[in-house]
């Protein structure tokens, strides 16, 4: 059993105990999230719900695990013989997510 949810503009496939890191997140470790925007739901059965463009009744259930950040990422700029350079440093913030299951009606 498996889903295809959406949040923070991208698209995750996820499965019960799998840990995914995703956009910031508001929340603290151990408090539970909920994402409603399925967009595609697989049984075990081997019937998959293709949502139009979610699918309804189905709700994947998560666990925050970490807020955590990512890789410093630098960004420099020089026009040669210009005297001209611009260095710019970026973290990302992430939340790191253990689903719990996935539920539907």
């Amino acid at each position: 059993m498996f889903a295809v949810i959406k949040t923070g503009g991208k698209q995750y496939r996820v499965a019960a105990n799998d840990v995914i890191t995703v956009g910031k997140l508001e929340g603290e470790a151990g408090t539970a999230v909920t994402f409603g925007e399925v967009l595609l739901y697989a049984d075990g059965a081997g019937a998959t719900q293709v949502g139009a463009p979610v699918v309804s009744g189905v709700s994947v259930a998560g666990e925050i695990v970490a807020q955590t950040r990512g890789p410093k990422i630098i960004a420099f700029k020089k026009r040669r013989r210009q005297n001209s350079r611009r260095k710019r440093g970026h973290r990302q913030d992430f939340t790191v997510i253990r689903v719990t299951g996935i539920s539907a009606a």
